[in-house]
């Protein structure tokens, strides 16, 4: 996913820090931008979240960088 690569390094952070900020090792980080490893749902929420961004940014769904807004539905 070279959008998700793309956004590490335009801002400058390494694997590590990234890493850190989603809860898994730099290794496993490593694994998952390289695509030796698929993207969990969790992870990408959590991705998502740290970039200030919606998942389907990341996944390159859409060119829109805004995150969706959070809203609940009344049932």
């Amino acid at each position: 996913m070279n959008r998700i690569k793309d956004l590490r390094t335009d801002n400058d952070l390494s694997q590590q820090t990234v890493a850190n900020a989603i809860g898994i090792t730099q290794r496993k980080y490593s694994y998952l931008e390289t695509g030796v490893q698929p993207w969990t749902e969790e992870l990408l929420l959590k991705l998502a979240e740290f970039y200030g961004t919606s998942v389907d940014y990341l996944l390159g769904k859409t060119d829109v960088k805004i995150p969706y807004p959070n809203t609940k539905r009344k049932f």
